[in-house]
């Protein structure tokens, strides 16, 4: 059986006043491809952020977004660093290597919530709530998660929001 290429995330969009941070599972093909975090046209995350923050992040250039983010307070990454995939899907991940999240309480020490961006990067809630960081698990903005509409998974990511 032929092995699946050895693929590497996408570095970490934080800053120290970072007080919140959402976390996916590893970046999608096109997401890979344009070196930009949720790429895709149909993934929704750009429009579900964007409607917390009260800007259309979505409309914006790439480059525009990331510093409105931050500007926010929201950060940006991945649980994983590395995997082997074919295509995009979760379930095609194989010899995943984590990132290092010790570093977060140096970089980020104003970090309050972590929230997880589909069930997949879910997985490691319980990690980041033994480091006393409140935790959220999100509907995905995958386009291969639509079990729920723009509106419901909207009221999950509301949760960030909420003070500790």
């Amino acid at each position: 059986m032929p092995t699946s290429p050895q693929l590497t995330g996408l570095a970490p969009v934080i800053a120290p006043d970072t007080r919140i941070l959402i976390l996916g599972s590893f970046p999608g093909a096109a997401s890979l491809a344009a070196q930009q975090y949720y790429a895709h046209p149909r993934n929704q995350f750009w429009k579900l952020v964007g409607a917390l923050i009260g800007e259309d992040l979505y409309s914006l250039p790439y480059a525009e977004r990331l510093p409105r983010l931050l500007s926010h307070r929201f950060g940006l990454w991945d649980v994983l660093a590395a995997c082997e995939r074919e295509g995009s899907l979760d379930s095609a991940i194989r010899k995943p290597a984590a990132n290092d999240f010790d570093r977060l309480h140096r970089l980020c020490p104003e970090l309050e919530t972590v929230g997880f961006n589909g069930q997949t990067s879910g997985k490691f809630a319980p990690q980041f709530a033994e480091h006393g960081y409140r935790t959220v698990v999100l509907p995905s903005s995958s386009p291969a998660h639509m079990a729920m509409t723009f509106e419901q998974k909207l009221d999950v990511w509301r949760r960030l929001l909420e003070p500790r």
